[in-house]
């Protein structure tokens, strides 16, 4: 309200001012902006909508990206790749190779949109930055219009507009430039820096990223031309006048795109060409690796530095892995399979080592198509077949070629043989010219000479030879080539195509059939009743192949030749890391895969189906339930046969990766003991076991479960906590548990009310722990022999364990050797096991070979289980607690009057001098 009583100059001053706010208001609302005292506030407030809201959208990161946990940020994930400017007649070179020296310094994209001499008219510059596939230039354009919502970079630009060619590609309605825009950035409607007029627009980027999807035609009659931002044309046709200059020609364009779509764009519409080179050098690698592995939880591991450091031993030795990690897409697929090894957390959702390597292709072909050129006779259908299938149909035969022939790597004329061997059509020529040009470097590359085997291979055919990226892809593909039915013999590929010709019009057919029936003759009708059974015969022959890929997962994974290989996710992990300490003299001649069984059935898990689905490879339902039937009859036949620890975990990765339960309570239903003594057991190998047991009924339980010399940890035990209930021996001996690790475990054993044998041997066991163990014993009340030999235990800590197993209703017997007991706790120990009554139990008390003044009943499995571990036990130790039995033995054989005890003293005595001499024998040198 305006007041009467102010004087009347300023109520004419407050009127002016209240009818300025009006007319800035209404043009406001309206869009038009022709007046003068419009302030610059109000154009500049769209741009900061835009900076914020085009920084929300790009800071969103694929779902994959999760796993690594920690914080996602440009600064803490993206490294920057290597750009080399080219000039024009270098363009069309080969890419740098993985492993050679860049002598050409770096440049950034600011860098390239300084002014050129060639350009310096008051246009913009045109940027063509080209790459092979998984060099990192979607990440790359991320990184670019991120910086530059926070004014890191390019800031000589007011506004930055990225735009997406296959969204672009698929746009089918004409519009123009600026409804284009406002389409995908709405705050930026009718803005004047896109109005075309004066020279606003030398304030624009325009990125367009991944240009080789897209049809660019510079001909005068293809793209007509505009210089009008309002006109409504193709977005292709837009493209091209931007390119030209001849549509906001002070504007600047950074495109990217793939090498075999460089000539889409003619040189005199490129100011400069730069190459996006990847991680040509190890310290880039490895700032990417520590980026991405010592952050988050994984940042809290004592081990990922170490993690870290082994990594970029095996990068600097120029091995196979810093070859694949030129592109840092394979940087990402080593990061997260490491994570996956090493940082597996129960509280993350479930990842398997073939989602990883689905989503991994996800990431790199979603979406990707063998595009056609405008005007080929190609089918529709065709136009747009999946770029995957087609690597599976061409790189997955060579990669199933070499499983079958136990071959890793491949000569030139064996790629021209399996990759475009039966091309015939130009339009075939022309897809698989630009398939060699961008994909097939991605998954192929040269033998690294420095890889001693695969060198010694290939030097010794006499000719350049190639291997894939890394060795874990050449068994995914394979395994995809035969999952997805490609690997069809030749009468199934018969009965396939008459069954799809005559099942489109079966039913019509049969319908007509039923008719007719009553007027042909018998003979006559026949012929049409064989052609009616070749469905069912083609699905007879299908529902054979389908068990014979059954049968091929079940003989792969329990081939006799691999039983005594690494189990397969320590020879992933090696074949990241490389392998420390001395090599094997001879190598097998027959190279083991036994990642391809387990990537076949990880194939058939519902989660990895629809990833592919989205890549354009189909499994149908009814495969996978025929494989599926085939293959629970093959595990339950081959499980019963004893088999090596390292096959057994490979069994239990398979089901693991199946991710069927049912099938999994199957199988075990089978399987009466696990027992993995010498695994070195890992995060995931923990979450493995205790997942598959989690499949399996209440009611189920294992006869034993061996998990000695396993390396577990506190934090391991966690994660086993649900496997523990399902067994009725438990051995954790020789792992270094410690009183945490005892105490963790002492809480967990309570839910398996069925545990009767529990072997605690050399965990590091305390007082502390085995006055814990004694309170919680009468938990346990199945409970039959408790074995805590060799460990820390004094005296007064094991007369408690002692009181405590007697006064339990069922336990027998309590090992307690090898603990630093003195001798008069020994002779005590030995006195609490007696019973005080006649009808009261007595406890076996396992202290030392003798027992008071008599020979332990038990002193040869004593000795026995000392002979068996003494090479992985405290030498000096073991031969201390050996004196010490001499010296027992020695003091009760003169304490025995009877000549026949005094003799079976000697030759206890004698056994226990044989294990002494030899634990000398074999004492290492110093």
């Amino acid at each position: 309200m305006i007041s009467l009583h102010r004087p009347l100059s300023q109520l004419l001053g407050a009127c002016r001012r209240r009818k300025r706010r009006v007319e800035v208001s209404l043009e406001t609302a309206t869009g038009f902006h022709c007046r003068t005292f419009c302030s610059t506030s109000s154009e500049t407030e769209p741009l900061e909508i835009h900076k914020k809201k085009v920084l929300l959208w790009f800071s969103h990161r694929p779902q994959e990206e999760k796993q690594f946990g920690g914080h996602f940020s440009p600064e803490t994930m993206d490294v920057d790749p290597l750009i080399l400017e080219r000039r024009a007649e270098e363009r069309a070179g080969p890419l740098s190779s993985p492993l050679q020296t860049v002598s050409s310094p770096s440049v950034t994209v600011e860098q390239l949109f300084e002014p050129t001499d060639a350009w310096s008219d008051g246009r913009g510059l045109n940027v063509l930055l080209y790459g092979a596939v998984g060099t990192g230039k979607s990440t790359l354009v991320r990184k670019v219009v991120g910086d530059w919502c926070i004014g890191k970079t390019l800031n000589q630009f007011k506004l930055l507009v990225p735009f997406s060619c296959e969204d672009l590609g698929s746009q089918s309605k004409v519009a123009s430039l600026r409804d284009l825009v406002s389409r995908k950035y709405l705050h930026l409607r009718q803005h004047p820096l896109l109005s075309g007029t004066g020279t606003q627009a030398k304030d624009v980027l325009f990125v367009f990223n991944g240009m080789e999807k897209m049809n660019l035609d510079f001909r005068i009659g293809a793209s007509e031309l505009c210089s009008d931002p309002n006109e409504p044309l193709p977005a292709d046709v837009l493209m091209v006048n931007l390119l030209r200059k001849y549509l906001l020609p002070e504007a600047s364009i950074l495109v990217t795109t793939r090498q075999s779509a460089l000539d889409s764009i003619p040189q005199k519409y490129v100011s400069r060409y730069a190459q996006i080179s990847g991680f040509t050098d190890p310290e880039r690698q490895r700032a990417y690796f520590s980026s991405r592995l010592l952050q988050g939880s994984a940042a809290r591991s004592p081990g990922s530095h170490c993690l870290v450091e082994l990594l970029y031993l095996n990068l600097q030795r120029e091995s196979q892995l810093g070859a694949a990690c030129f592109l840092p897409s394979y940087c990402w697929l080593t990061c997260a399979t490491l994570h996956l090894l090493h940082f597996t957390d129960t509280e993350a959702p479930v990842r398997t080592l073939t989602g990883l390597y689905t989503s991994f292709l996800r990431l790199n072909f979603g979406g990707e198509v063998l595009g056609t050129g405008a005007g080929t006779n190609v089918p529709i259908q065709e136009r747009n077949a999946s770029l995957m299938l087609y690597v599976v149909r061409t790189v997955g035969k060579l990669a199933f070629d070499g499983v079958t022939n136990r071959r890793t790597a491949f000569s030139e004329k064996e790629l021209e043989q399996w990759i475009g061997g039966e091309t015939k059509t130009n339009e075939e020529l022309r897809q698989l010219a630009m398939f060699r040009t961008d994909v097939l470097d991605f998954f192929l590359a040269p033998v690294v000479e420095s890889d001693v085997y695969l060198a010694e291979e290939a030097v010794g055919k006499g000719k350049r030879r190639y291997v894939f990226a890394v060795p874990a892809m050449q068994e995914y593909l394979a395994a995809l080539y035969v999952v997805l039915g490609e690997n069809k013999s030749a009468l199934e590929k018969l009965t396939s195509q008459v069954s799809a010709a005559i099942g489109q019009a079966s039913e019509d057919v049969n319908k007509v059939f039923d008719v007719i029936s009553i007027f042909i003759p018998r003979r006559v009708f026949a012929v049409f009743n064989i052609l009616k059974l070749f469905p069912k015969l083609y699905e007879k022959i299908s529902s054979h192949n389908k068990g014979s890929i059954a049968k091929t997962m079940a003989s792969e994974l329990f081939r006799t030749e691999d039983s005594y290989n690494e189990d397969v996710l320590d020879q992933v992990e090696q074949s990241l890391l490389g392998v420390h300490g001395p090599r094997p003299k001879q190598r097998s001649e027959d190279q083991p895969f036994e990642l391809y069984p387990i990537f076949m059935g990880g194939l058939l898990h519902y989660g990895n189906r629809v990833l592919l689905q989205q890549l354009g490879c189909s499994i149908q339902s009814n495969t996978v339930a025929q494989i599926t039937q085939a293959l629970r009859k093959y595990l339950v036949r081959e499980i019963n046969k004893p088999q090596p620890p390292e096959e057994l975990m490979d069994l239990l990765v398979l089901l693991y990766e199946f991710q069927n339960p049912r099938v999994t309570a199957e199988v075990l239903a089978s399987i009466r003991a696990i027992k993995l003594p010498n695994i070195r057991m890992t995060p995931l190998k923990c979450f493995v076991l205790s997942s598959v047991l989690a499949c399996t009924p209440a009611s189920y339980h294992l006869e034993e479960m061996d998990l000695s010399s396993c390396l577990l940890d506190l934090n391991m035990l966690e994660m086993l906590r649900p496997a523990f209930r399902h067994t009725h021996r438990l051995k954790l001996c020789d792992n270094p548990l410690l009183e945490s690790g005892a105490c963790a475990l002492l809480e967990a054993l309570p839910e398996n009310q069925s545990l009767t044998h529990l072997s605690l041997m050399h965990t590091g066991l305390g007082d502390r722990a085995a006055l814990e163990l004694a309170q919680r014993l009468q938990q346990h009340a199945a409970l039959l022999e408790l074995n805590v030999a060799y460990n820390n235990i004094g005296d007064n800590a094991a007369l408690a364990l002692v009181d405590a197993c007697r006064e339990h209703p069922s336990i027998h017997t309590v090992h307690l050797y090898l603990n630093p007991l003195s001798d008069v706790g020994k002779q005590s120990l030995y006195v609490r096991g007696v019973p005080k009554s006649q009808g009261g139990r007595r406890v076996k008390v396992l202290a030392s070979v003798t027992e008071g003044t008599d020979i332990s009943e038990d002193w040869h499995p004593i000795l026995s289980v000392i002979r068996k571990n003494a090479s992985s036990w405290d030498r000096q130790r073991v031969k201390e607690q050996l004196k010490v039995f001499l010296r027992d033995l020695d003091w009760g054989r003169q304490q025995q009057q009877n000549f026949w005890k005094r003799l079976h003293f000697r030759r206890v005595e004698k056994g226990v001098r044989k294990t002494l001499q030899q634990l000398e024998k074999e004492a290492p040198p110093p």
